[in-house]
C-alpha cells in the first residue's frame, strides 16, 4: 500500500512539473519575442543646472560645419537568410538608418524548449547591441550558445550583404 501511495505521489509530482515548465516556457517565449521586438533606445536629458559661463577674451571664429559622413550601407531593412542554430532557425532583419546598422529584428529564433528560450534570451539582444556597436556580423561568440550567435551571425551577413551600398 505505501508502494502505490509513493508511486502515485511521484507521477502526481512529475506531472505539476511538466506542466509548470510548458506554462513558464510559453510565457517567457513570449516575453523575449516582445523584448525582441521592440526596439530600445536611450533617451538623454538636460542637466537641471544652467551651463556656466565663461568670459569671452577674443572673437570666436566660426568653424565650416562638419561634412556629414556616408555609412556603408544603403538605408532600409533587409531580411537575412534563415540560418540554423540547432535549437531551431535564427533570422534576423537588419535596420540601416543614416547608412548605419541602427536596429536588429529577429524573425525567428529558437524558442520551442526552456533550453532555448532561455539561450535565446541572455544571447540574442547581447549579440544585436555587440553588432550594433561593431557595424558588422562580427561579432564574438556568446559562450553557451555557439549555434545560436553563429547562426545570428549568418543571417544578419547576409542582411548586410544586400544592405552594401
Amino acid at each position: 500500500m505505501r508502494r502505490l501511495i509513493f508511486s502515485l505521489s511521484t507521477i502526481l509530482i512529475f506531472a505539476f512539473y511538466v506542466a509548470l515548465n510548458r506554462q513558464s516556457s510559453n510565457a517567457a517565449g513570449n516575453k523575449i519575442a516582445a523584448a525582441l521586438q521592440t526596439p530600445t533606445s536611450t533617451a538623454i536629458t538636460a542637466p537641471s543646472d544652467p551651463a556656466p559661463s565663461f568670459p569671452q577674451s577674443s572673437p570666436v571664429q566660426s568653424l565650416p560645419p562638419p561634412k556629414k559622413s556616408q555609412g556603408m550601407y544603403a538605408d532600409g531593412t533587409y531580411t537575412g537568410s534563415p540560418a540554423d542554430a540547432y535549437y531551431g532557425t535564427v533570422q534576423v532583419a537588419a535596420v540601416i538608418s543614416g547608412g548605419k546598422l541602427s536596429n536588429i529584428k529577429f524573425l525567428q529564433y529558437p524558442s520551442d524548449t526552456g533550453h532555448s528560450v532561455y539561450v535565446s534570451e541572455v544571447a540574442l539582444p547581447m549579440l544585436k547591441q555587440e553588432a550594433i556597436q561593431a557595424q558588422s556580423a562580427n561579432v564574438d561568440i556568446v559562450s553557451g550558445a555557439t549555434e545560436t550567435s553563429g547562426a545570428f551571425q549568418q543571417s544578419l551577413q547576409s542582411a548586410l550583404s544586400r544592405a552594401k551600398s
